[in-house]
């Protein structure tokens, strides 16, 4: 058999046209004779036998008119040899695949990375923001979280205001502290290392936050600083509240980038509604550069006076402007919120009956019926 025959013992790919060397090897199947069938066994050759039929051919003296290459004549004469390495190559274990001998680690990458975008349940992160200040901001982001604990939630408060009036809030001095969100920020400490418990846990601030924004100014990605600190910590908590400094530079930058939901504190004068107008400009461009996800949970009228007219008349703008928007809770004036932090209390737990308590326990049950909403 020639050179086509045992090409198709190794399952050769038959090409629909033909090449310039199959031309060739077509008349060297002409030229050279039959060989036995591959389904008889090769094996030595005894000293009686009779050669094979190329031996005995070429032995008596007939040349055919194209000779093969040597190295070609030496396969037709071996032809042992060759069905021995055919064994061999079946015997051979299981290759690896093309994507393993190229990138053994790509398959890896390929299922961690499956891994890491699978749906998991994380904290509704909500920031407490706007630029006035005296607008209930930090007495907000305190009595709302512990009032989502008093209703069985996980709940992290971040300070990030560098006067640390939330800090101050739960009982610790921050002149005190020895790290704070300063380290979480500048030098990316973990932040459980910063997180104190309390009624709930707070990642606590210093004054050392003033100075926070100059030395993370060379900081690559220093707008995703805050996010990538919760990511240690996010999956335990079922809510994360952070409390801004009244600006809107690079701390509530951080804070809005880090949150999916903004609850606006106004309080109901003219002056604290303005601020809202810049910070929805704001809040347009973290969502086209930063945070496509956050958004305006609800505006909360705050420091009611129900005694006067401006407040109501102020009320009323609120609802014409931002109409759904606008929370159905009030945050009315009680001297409660004032001797609180006093205490180092939230109000839940300074005088747990009063209608200041009341008033943030209507404020969770509303955010909470959003949450169930979506």
């Amino acid at each position: 058999m020639g050179f086509l025959s045992r090409k198709s013992k190794f399952k050769s790919t038959t090409v629909e046209e033909p090449h310039p060397i199959v031309e060739e090897l077509e008349r060297m199947e002409e030229a050279v004779p039959e060989r036995s069938e591959p389904d008889s066994p090769a094996g030595p050759v005894a000293a009686g036998d009779p050669p094979p039929p190329a031996v005995a051919k070429a032995s008596s003296g007939a040349v055919p008119p194209t000779a093969p290459p040597a190295g070609e004549a030496a396969e037709i004469a071996e032809p042992a040899t060759s069905v021995a390495q055919a064994e061999v190559v079946e015997a051979e274990p299981e290759r690896f695949m093309p994507r393993d001998l190229l990138a053994p680690s790509r398959h890896e990458v390929v299922v961690e990375r499956a891994e890491a975008e699978m749906p998991v349940k994380h904290a509704e992160v909500i920031a407490f923001a706007n630029q006035k200040g005296g607008v209930a901001k930090t007495t907000t982001t305190l009595n709302l979280a512990v009032a989502f604990a008093e209703s069985g939630y996980r709940v992290l408060c971040i300070d990030l205001d560098p006067q640390g009036n939330l800090t101050m809030s739960q009982g610790i001095d921050p002149d005190k502290v020895e790290k704070s969100l300063y380290d979480v920020l500048v030098h990316d400490m973990p932040i459980s290392e910063i997180i104190q418990k309390r009624e709930i846990d707070i990642a606590v601030a210093s004054i050392d936050l003033a100075g926070a924004e100059i030395a993370m100014s060379t900081k690559i990605g220093r707008e995703r600083s805050l996010e990538k600190a919760l990511k240690e910590v996010i999956g335990n908590y079922d809510f994360v509240c952070i409390d801004t400094p009244p600006s809107l530079g690079l701390l509530t930058i951080n804070a809005l980038t880090a949150a999916n939901k903004v609850i606006v504190p106004v309080q109901c004068e003219y002056l604290s509604m303005r601020g809202l107008v810049q910070l929805q400009n704001t809040l347009k461009m973290i969502q086209e550069n930063l945070n496509p996800d956050v958004r305006i949970e609800g505006i909360l009228p705050t420091m009611l006076d129900s005694r006067t007219v401006h407040a109501k008349e102020a009320v009323e703008i609120l609802e014409e402007n931002f109409g759904e928007l606008v929370f159905r809770s009030r945050i009315r004036k009680t001297i409660k919120f004032a001797e609180a932090p006093v205490k180092g209390a939230s109000v839940l737990k300074y005088d747990s009956a009063s209608s200041a308590a009341n008033y943030y326990r209507e404020l969770a049950k509303e955010v909470l019926a959003h949450e169930s909403a979506e």
